[in-house]
């Protein structure tokens, strides 16, 4: 099946059998690979990406349901010249990483949050990370993090 869509702004498609996931389209067709797979039952949020303005798991969304749609992943937030997102920054900044593996949908999911809701307190940022799981560190640092990025997106 080829399934055509607007990934970090440009145009790309792909043939894949219609049982493709949509995070095995951006890594295994697409060559996206800061998507990353955690669990594969869309319990840790590693995979998450926006698709149509919503933070979607991309290990729950077959590619063909995203034909058409417009996604946004990790390698699209930077700036064309390397200058990171403000959340990105923010992650950096405020150590909220140790790893890494999480970091890409913990970022994605926070974005989403902070486009939606530009107040959000620290509890509803908690809330909001729920569905993605870090297993270095102990969360408040990205809290931190996402309370930095927050501010520095809203202004």
């Amino acid at each position: 099946m080829l399934v055509q869509l607007t990934v970090n702004g440009k145009p790309m498609q792909a043939d894949v059998p219609q049982n493709t996931l949509l995070v095995q389209m951006l890594r295994d067709n697409l060559h996206l690979t800061g998507t990353h797979v955690g669990c594969d039952t869309s319990q840790c949020g590693a995979c998450t990406v926006i698709m149509n303005g919503d933070a979607v798991k991309s290990c729950s969304v077959l590619a063909a349901s995203a034909n058409g749609a417009e996604v946004k992943t990790i390698e699209g937030m930077a700036q064309a010249d390397g200058t990171l997102h403000p959340m990105q920054a923010a992650f950096k900044e405020c150590h909220g990483l140790q790893c890494g593996y999480c970091t890409p949908g913990m970022v994605m999911s926070a974005v989403d949050l902070v486009n939606k809701n530009p107040k959000a307190s620290e509890a509803e940022i908690r809330e909001s990370l729920e569905g993605n799981l870090c297993r270095c560190t102990g969360y408040q640092n990205i809290v931190k993090a996402v309370q930095t990025g927050r501010d520095a997106m809203v202004g």
